[in-house]
């Protein structure tokens, strides 16, 4: 049983290094957090929730007064494991905030995966189906960063992280009855890699979408977007309050090379025509357009599939979604539609699906069908499989 928890909120030092000391002995704590995006580069973190065995509260991180630094510590504790779901846009908050990550990590969504309960599991799916709850939306896309808060906005912020506990109990019984608790451990290690999480300022212009493909506009594309990436971290705005796409597009395709050239470009945020942001923006033009042609980025054109693959791909599809079903796991955690092509291709593509234990549910199966070792048939209204010699 789960004790009722009351509203409370964290804002000062004292409490909370004491919370944090009181949760260090637990061997799990629910972690959930609401943040603000729309105007600012990185999150805001306005709330952390946090969630032992028998008492939850909610961290108001927007304290100006408050030392976070427990909370830190308590987020790397090698003994308490961090529960979230869908922990990836906390994990980046954290690892702005503190340089560090939260590990051990159990998160709640890639679990459920694991075992069977589709392919995204939402939180409200999980709270109905095994915490038998129902969730008060009205507060999911209020004000975070408004002070004070109200009563509604605290319930329903600790009202996740007290949910969680029974998510978390649940799943890490059923990880445990399949003998499943090493997939999640390897979905974990992704999560908890610092290279999942690094922005690459020059890996920036791979994000904007263009359908020209002449390499030196994309040279200049490349470096014309890291300085924009560079101003947005610095300024902390968005990238498009900084210059949107396609004003970045119509530079790299007629590239100026002076303040005046920059102004008659239409759309061209005038509050940059003037001071060090302009140069900076001039000097990668230039860089661009100095790159060596050895040197420029290429973007891969789709190239047509051999014949004979696209039939290939659809038994693949077939395979996989009997495989996942036979084994009750999301399709979505086993093979994307990219890795199935790059299978039918050839045997030696590096893809998820040929490593762990994807390749004992599918891979193993996946190359055996390609070579002709493995057919399928249907019967009694599900797919059989029939191995050739």
């Amino acid at each position: 049983m789960y004790s009722s928890d009351p509203m409370e909120v964290i804002t000062s030092n004292d409490d909370l290094a004491a919370f944090c000391r009181e949760l260090s002995s637990e061997s799990y704590v629910t972690v959930d957090t609401e943040f603000m995006r729309e105007k600012t580069f990185w999150p805001k973190l306005c709330l952390v929730q946090l969630g032992g065995r028998n008492r939850a509260a909610a961290v108001d991180t927007l304290e100006a007064t408050l030392d976070l630094s427990p909370l830190f510590d308590l987020m790397t504790n090698p003994d308490v494991v961090k529960v979230f779901h869908a922990a990836r846009q906390d994990i980046e908050i954290f690892l702005h905030l503190s340089d560090r990550i939260p590990a051990p990590l159990f998160d709640t969504q890639v679990a459920a995966m694991v075992c069977g309960f589709g392919e995204a599991a939402a939180y409200e799916t999980l709270v109905s189906k095994l915490a038998k709850a129902r969730i008060d939306k009205t507060s999911r896309f209020t004000d975070w960063a408004r002070r004070p808060l109200t009563d509604r906005q605290i319930q329903y912020a600790i009202g996740d992280v007290t949910h969680l506990r029974v998510i978390y109990d649940k799943l890490s019984d059923q990880l445990t009855q399949n003998g499943r608790s090493g997939w999640l451990e390897e979905e974990m290690a992704i999560l908890t890699s610092p290279a999942t999480y690094r922005l690459h300022p020059e890996d920036a212009w791979k994000r904007i979408k263009t359908r020209n493909a002449k390499p030196r506009m994309l040279g200049i594309l490349r470096e014309v977007a890291a300085w924009r990436e560079l101003v947005a971290q610095t300024k902390d705005i968005p990238r498009n309050r900084v210059v949107r796409d396609e004003v970045l597009l119509e530079i790299s395709a007629d590239p100026p090379s002076t303040v005046e050239g920059l102004s008659k470009i239409r759309n061209f945020p005038r509050g940059f025509l003037n001071g060090k942001s302009t140069e900076a923006l001039l000097d990668a033009i230039a860089r661009g357009r100095a790159v060596a042609k050895e040197d420029l980025p290429s973007k891969e054109k789709p190239q047509p599939l051999p014949k004979g693959v696209g039939p290939l791909m659809d038994l693949l599809r077939v395979l996989l979604k009997a495989k996942c079903d036979e084994h009750d796991v999301a399709q979505k955690l086993v093979a994307t539609s990219a890795d199935l092509e790059r299978i039918a291709i050839a045997d030696d593509q590096d893809v998820a699906a040929m490593h762990g234990w994807r390749l004992e549910v599918f891979g193993n199966d996946a190359i055996a069908l390609r070579e002709g070792k493995l057919a399928l048939s249907a019967g009694d209204g599900r797919v059989r499989f029939i191995r050739l010699t």
